[in-house]
């Protein structure tokens, strides 16, 4: 990136931009994500205005990390399937990197129009093309049957894919997708055409059929929302995002986003980024936010779930994960599994096993000292406290996580 593309940063004591090291970011994050006890939220609507997208691919994500976050914890499956499937205040869509998210609904159009748009006609064209190598009827006939399947959403207001099948039978019909290949299988028009309307931003994921760990959900419309330029919607998530993770390489954004490196570069530039010096090399943070920043008075222990934003948040780790430690915590497809948190940094594992109770490891060399150890067993009481004996199993498993949880 050239020195004309972003602010240079705030001058430090050598005369070049300001440094930015482990500890202070580590402070940050214990501010910004919402994990300190005394910087803990009191809604789930807080939580993901704060984090800007909670990872919703695993269902249970979402209830644990907000409940977190929460002051009071007790509150959190209720006051979440309140604000997701009542007040509609949150919303579970499609977003960055293909990934199903939750987002403030007021977010809806940013998410769509930066990352949702390209995706979706990718996704369209792929499936046009996977249907004429079957065989199957032309673009002219899924159009049909979409407007009648949306029509049918929308009387129903919210509907699993069989009932929307039961009002529009042309979603059960069947074609070969990949013929001759290893990966050949045979979908229904409903299983691939609803995946496309949903990154086209035209529905989203409703309420489950099951409790709040459950992963067959409905669907319902998408909430309306205005139509954003690209470059606008992308510069306005970017923002977000570097506020609460800033700072952050040009590779964490790249990674994060999804985007190509001169959308994240013409983003930056767009809102004024500042840089500055970070271990690993140039890093950015929003215009403004180039002060030091202190850790809380008290030390803080936090138990976060597989796939939960904070542990997922950057492509590059060491700052608040020892190398190390990755083939235990991550499966082969590079999701996180249950983490232990002390003072800002990843020392160990959680799992839980049969009938509710919360069992978790150290796995730093040398350990962390009784006083985290005494602050994480609080942790694990204030997580079986209000998740009781719903069973939570990550939907990725890691591999000392299937071993605790036994």
């Amino acid at each position: 990136m050239s020195d004309t593309d972003v602010s240079d940063g705030e001058a430090g004591v050598d005369g070049g931009v300001r440094y930015i090291g482990a500890e202070e970011r580590r402070a940050r994050l214990a501010w910004r994500h919402r994990l300190a006890g005394a910087a803990r939220a009191g809604s789930p609507e807080e939580v993901a205005g704060t984090l800007v997208a909670l990872h919703g691919t695993d269902p249970a994500t979402v209830h644990l990390a907000v409940g977190a976050r929460l002051a009071d914890p007790a509150v959190t499956v209720a006051e979440t399937e309140r604000a997701l499937y009542e007040d509609r205040s949150l919303v579970r869509m499609h977003g960055m990197r293909h990934t199903v998210f939750v987002f403030p609904t007021a977010l809806a159009a940013v998410v769509h129009a930066s990352t949702g748009l390209t995706v979706a006609a990718r996704e369209r064209a792929s499936l046009l093309k996977a249907m004429a190598e079957a065989g199957a009827p032309d673009a002219a006939w899924l159009k049909e049957v979409e407007e009648s399947a949306l029509a049918a959403l929308a009387r129903r207001g919210q509907a699993t894919a069989a009932e929307l099948a039961s009002d529009e039978p042309r979603l059960r019909e069947r074609f070969v997708y990949a013929a001759g290949k290893s990966y050949e299988g045979v979908h229904t028009v409903s299983t691939r055409l609803l995946r496309v309307l949903g990154l086209e931003g035209k529905v989203v994921r409703g309420r489950p059929l099951g409790s709040w760990t459950s992963s067959q959900f409905r669907w319902a419309v998408a909430p309306p929302h205005p139509e954003l330029g690209v470059a606008e919607a992308q510069a306005a998530l970017l923002g977000r995002w570097l506020a609460v993770c800033g700072p952050a390489t040009e590779d964490d954004l790249k990674w994060w986003t999804g985007w190509k490196v001169t959308d994240v570069r013409r983003a930056l530039a767009t809102i004024g980024a500042r840089a500055v010096s970070l271990d690993e090399g140039t890093g950015y943070v929003v215009a403004g936010d180039t002060e030091p920043v202190t850790g809380p008075a008290e030390p803080w222990a936090a138990l976060l779930p597989a796939l939960d934003p904070t542990a997922m948040g950057w492509r590059e780790r060491d700052w608040y994960l020892a190398p190390e430690l990755r083939p235990m915590l991550f499966d082969r497809s590079g999701n996180v599994g249950p983490t232990v948190w002390w003072d800002g940094r990843v020392v160990g594992a959680w799992a839980q096993r049969r009938g509710g109770e919360i069992v978790w490891r150290v796995l730093v060399p040398g350990g962390v000292g009784r006083e985290a150890e005494a602050l994480i067993s609080a942790e694990a009481e204030r997580l079986r406290g209000w998740v009781g004996a719903t069973g939570v199993t990550p939907r990725f498993r890691t591999p000392v996580e299937r071993e605790l949880a036994g």
